[in-house]
């Protein structure tokens, strides 16, 4: 368990919350209730960054996904987590060594193709993207999709190499929703102990309710992010006690591998089907 103490069930956030003291239009920020976030489509109801994931997802009524971006080696920007194919696809090679129209044969063992991240964008106008950019490689063509698209407004760029977010930030400018990485993160939870810290100019962050025996995700984290106007996802919850209790505490939202249990929860809250 994370914590050991148990947080008063609060009601639903009213659109009059203060706690979030900026404005936005974002559907990835602000929202009323905490937001369902469907990881990698759903990794533990279906082949993950899949299509059977993503319209899976979506068919239970989500509209918010996380992510993986790779590029091939024509420049194509795929949904894939690892570098190579061998854990899903069971193919060893790596996605930068091939072209897109190689990728495009392939089959997972149960029949899952890898998509295009353009695909998915398309496929569906209320779909918003938290995309994590796995490469430096694949930052410049994944923001040229997303100005093809003009998707902007629909996606948060985030990497655990900062030089992806800062390439991401120049490309597409002020308007782009970005996630840091480590240090920031560790400078946000420092603020939450009192240490008057400065900090980049994000809004979010996506970050697990605990990092190497540390509890980042307390209710100290969450008062000093909502203080200086950042929102708070935690990833990858799966277990719905671990839900109640950080629904309870006050986040933003819920990145899940178990997409239909969040939603089973978010009903019994009175908080489905999601604001955007």
């Amino acid at each position: 368990m994370l914590f050991y103490c148990s947080y008063p069930r609060q009601k639903p956030r009213s659109s009059e919350d203060t706690r979030m003291n900026y404005t936005h239009t974002h559907p990835l920020l602000g929202n009323p209730n905490a937001l369902a976030i469907a990881h990698r489509g759903g990794a533990l109801e279906n082949e993950e960054n899949t299509w059977d994931a993503f319209t899976h997802a979506i068919a239970l009524g989500y509209t918010h996904m996380e992510l993986d971006v790779h590029a091939t080696r024509d420049g194509v920007v795929v949904i894939h987590h690892d570098p190579d194919l061998s854990r899903v696809f069971k193919d060893p090679r790596q996605i930068a060594q091939m072209d897109y129209a190689e990728l495009a044969q392939l089959r997972s063992p149960k029949g899952a193709q890898i998509p295009k991240l353009e695909d998915l964008l398309s496929h569906d106008p209320n779909i918003n993207l938290i995309i994590e950019a796995k490469t430096r490689d694949v930052v410049e063509p994944l923001c040229a999709v997303i100005q093809r698209l003009g998707a902007i407004k629909r996606v948060c760029i985030g990497a655990f190499d900062p030089a992806c977010t800062a390439q991401a930030r120049a490309l597409l400018g002020p308007d782009l929703l970005w996630s840091p990485a480590h240090a920031q993160v560790a400078r946000l939870w420092a603020r939450g102990w009192g240490l008057p810290l400065s900090l980049a100019d994000f809004r979010v962050v996506q970050v697990p309710a605990r990092w190497k025996g540390i509890a980042v995700v307390t209710p100290r984290f969450i008062r000093a992010a909502h203080a200086a106007g950042i929102a708070v996802q935690v990833w990858t919850v799966n277990e719905r006690a671990q839900m109640n209790r950080l629904l309870d505490m006050g986040v933003d939202g819920l990145i899940t591998d178990k997409p239909t249990l969040l939603r089973e929860i978010l009903i019994e809250r009175g908080t489905w089907p999601l604001s955007a």
